[in-house]
């Protein structure tokens, strides 16, 4: 298996073996359910779909229900599809449960959608400095100044860091710690902060970049 869906606890200090505290977040891993496995002859590639979370079954609709109920586990809040060389070692309806897929120790990168901020301005979105507060400046204090220059290149440059939409957007932090499993309660502890805000769903891969 290449990847756990769960869902941001919350963050929490950790205590060590050595007593030193560790800041980590809290994340739980299901347990994850196989609901369809992709072959190659059929589909053209080979992957597992992975159902997680619990859905009422009149929110979904018919297809859908059709599709989730050959897992034998009701309906799903999330969908998602891991890339695997082989997927005959797992049937539909399987629990893939977070102690199958890592220890204590291993390295992870956790992807998610990040806090949502709205619709900013460039101090709060890119850390301008504004213009001055007196000499001569006049109702212009919070703006982002010049955005371009005059015939060359004639245009604004792709990526000019302006007010816009700032947050909600998936990203991804690499290389995390996993401090400690707790496989009963399908709890992992994860060091550092992960994207998103709590309840939020997340991604758990073996890290790319160790």
């Amino acid at each position: 298996m290449t990847g756990l869906i769960g869902r941001k606890v919350g963050m929490m200090q950790f205590y060590n073996a050595e007593g030193n505290v560790i800041p980590v977040t809290v994340v739980e891993t299901g347990p994850c359910v196989v609901v369809q496995k992709k072959q190659a002859a059929t589909d053209g590639y080979t992957a597992l779909q992975v159902g997680f979370g619990s859905k009422k079954a009149r929110r979904v609709n018919k297809a859908a229900q059709g599709h989730m109920a050959k897992a034998g586990k009701g309906a799903f809040e999330v969908l998602r599809e891991f890339r695997l060389d082989d997927v005959s070692p797992y049937e539909v309806g399987q629990e893939i449960k977070v102690a199958d897929l890592f220890k204590v120790g291993d390295r992870i990168d956790v992807s998610g959608i990040s806090k949502g901020h709205g619709y900013s301005g460039v101090i709060k979105r890119w850390s301008f400095g504004g213009f001055p507060g007196s000499h001569g400046t006049h109702e212009y204090f919070r703006h982002g100044g010049s955005i371009g220059n005059r015939s060359y290149p004639g245009r604004v440059r792709k990526g000019k860091k302006m007010a816009g939409h700032w947050g909600n957007e998936q990203i991804s932090t690499q290389n995390l710690q996993v401090v400690d499993i707790r496989a009963e309660e399908n709890l992992l502890f994860v060091r550092g902060a992960v994207p998103g805000a709590k309840r939020g769903v997340v991604i758990l891969r073996p890290a790319r970049k160790k």
